[in-house]
């Protein structure tokens, strides 16, 4: 029996979907309103061949470009620093949003996703605030999703390589390497095995990692099943979200409701969100 040399790499790619805006200036509840989202995720994408992602996608955006059809849509200029540059789901036209969605299943992806309801946070910060003087912080209940996500991950490969969106002006490299030494921490103590495996960490604009162009599209996708009880763009993907983490659906179990091939996500399953 020979043993391979050749060490097992993954690449995971991590974005989030929706907000984490509980409240306005003078304390009252925003969830709902325009421009606010209803739930929070954050998603981690498997992806086992980059390059072809990369080369796939390119492919299709030069072939978008190319179309006489998109010669006039504002996003599709380069100037705009949208669709010509990078694939957005919100941003890109129906048409080319519709291209990319076909691709997709192509490219061997692996989902997984931990949602928080915002009604539920409100309730918490509230908490927090009235019991115990403190506030809720977003970057805690960010971290916090990561550190699960990532549990029972990062045992899997010899090498683990994560590229996470950046999140405005700041990269947080210090505190998301904490997130992922808990996750780490935690295996460990839930399984009593040590990982082995060597983790790294980047931080980069989504906008110059084909990976996080495709995790934002599984998000997206995901996250208007959730708000707006449209399935039409999730069902097509179903079969690459791994682990869907309903995390405040605690009508079954107090750890929340997990989607997963023994439990897939369906819409009549799916407990109403609170605006």
């Amino acid at each position: 029996m020979q043993i391979s040399l050749i060490p097992d790499i993954r690449n995971y790619f991590v974005d989030e979907a929706g907000d984490l805006n509980l409240f306005d200036r003078r304390g009252r509840k925003i969830i709902g309103q325009e421009g606010c989202s209803k739930v929070f995720m954050i998603g981690v994408l498997h992806l086992p061949n980059p390059q072809l992602a990369q080369q796939k996608l390119s492919n299709l955006r030069a072939s978008l470009l190319a179309d006489p059809k998109f010669s006039n849509v504002p996003s599709m200029q380069p100037n705009a620093r949208k669709t010509a540059l990078f694939f957005h789901a919100k941003n890109d036209v129906a048409e080319a949003r519709q291209e990319v969605f076909a691709l997709l299943p192509e490219l061997g992806a692996k989902v997984q996703v931990a949602i928080r309801r915002k009604s539920d946070l409100i309730s918490f910060a509230r908490f927090l605030h009235e019991q115990k003087g403190q506030k809720l912080q977003p970057i805690m209940i960010y971290d916090n999703l990561v550190s699960r996500l990532f549990k029972n991950m990062l045992h899997q490969a010899d090498e683990n390589k994560i590229v996470f969106a950046r999140l405005g002006k700041s990269e947080r490299r210090e505190a998301i390497g904490q997130a992922i030494t808990k996750a780490k921490q935690n295996y460990e103590k839930s399984w009593d095995k040590q990982v082995y495996g060597t983790t790294s960490i980047d931080i980069a604009l989504s906008s110059k990692v084909i990976g996080s162009q495709v995790i934002d599209y599984y998000l997206w996708a995901l996250q208007r099943l959730y708000e707006r009880s449209d399935d039409q763009f999730f069902l097509p993907l179903a079969k690459d979200y791994r682990i869907i983490m309903d995390l405040d659906d605690k009508r079954n179990k107090s750890y929340g409701e997990w989607y997963c091939d023994r439990n897939p996500l369906k819409l009549s399953k799916l407990m109403p969100v609170v605006g």
